[in-house]
């Protein structure tokens, strides 16, 4: 049996943590997602988890900066919504 798993389009490595960007096709073009992982060893394997602790966090926000550099560079400019529209730092949240 062969199943034909969807690979992701791009990968974006840091140490152990891990960035995987997949392409989805929408009725308004192409349009991307992002998962993110942090790799780690159990005995003699490598597995994966979404959990990240607080030393991971500055190595995600890096792996999560150079995801959407990447996305914006390869996309076509309105992956989730996101546009050519730059934000201002007067936002609040």
């Amino acid at each position: 049996m062969t199943t034909d798993r969807k690979q992701p389009v791009h990968d974006i490595r840091l140490g152990r943590i891990k960035a995987a960007i997949w392409e989805n096709d929408s009725e308004n073009g192409i349009r991307h997602n992002v998962t993110f992982s942090r790799l780690y060893k159990d005995g003699d394997d490598w597995k994966d988890s979404t959990s990240f602790g607080r030393d991971d966090l500055l190595v995600l926000a890096k792996v999560a900066d150079q995801a959407n550099t990447w996305i914006f560079k390869h996309g076509n400019g309105s992956s989730n919504g996101g546009g050519s529209k730059e934000q201002s730092g007067d936002d609040s949240f």
